[in-house]
């Protein structure tokens, strides 16, 4: 049973109907052929540049911290929604924010870097039967801040997870 770390970028996860009939799927048939699975996603589509186009529409300076919370929340809906569909198809999946995966960074939002991995909660999942979900491009501080690792971040979320859980290998899909 080997352990893989996939990542899906906003292609992929582009609509509801990508989620549950693409991405869902190929999970699923990875999931019945034994492999235990970690799954990367970034925001559906153009939410990203959606959403700072929405906080320019309150500041041309948006607070970095604001807006690093506001962006966060692209990740978390594809992994909540595809969690949901791997769920309604019959397998256990369990979503998590970067936060919940154990992803520390330092204190530069919208450029942070992850200065330290604690994935036990990816581990406790994975040990449970599931399928782990991760919203990637973020993280937190020790603080508890949501700091995002900027622009293409999804892709360092896997690879650093891949890394961090010593998985046999990490599988970009974009």
């Amino acid at each position: 049973m080997a352990l893989i770390v996939q990542k899906y970028g906003g292609t992929s996860v582009g609509d509801a109907g990508r989620i549950k009939d693409v991405v869902a799927r190929r999970i699923a048939g990875r999931s019945d052929a034994g492999d235990r699975l970690v799954v990367v996603v970034s925001a559906m589509g153009h939410t990203t540049d959606e959403l700072i186009a929405l906080a320019r529409q309150m500041t041309e300076a948006p607070e970095r911290r604001e807006l690093d919370l506001l962006l966060s929340t692209g990740e978390i809906v594809s992994a909540a929604l595809l969690s949901m569909a791997l769920n309604h198809m019959g397998y256990r999946a369990v979503a998590l924010s970067g936060a919940q995966a154990g992803i520390r960074t330092d204190t530069r939002h919208g450029r942070a870097r992850i200065a330290r991995l604690d994935p036990r909660r990816i581990g406790e999942e994975l040990e449970a039967g599931k399928i782990v979900i991760v919203a990637g491009f973020q993280g937190t501080t020790e603080e508890m801040e949501i700091t995002t690792l900027g622009r293409g971040a999804s892709d360092t979320t896997a690879v650093a997870l891949a890394a961090a859980l010593k998985a046999e290998r990490a599988e970009i899909y974009t």
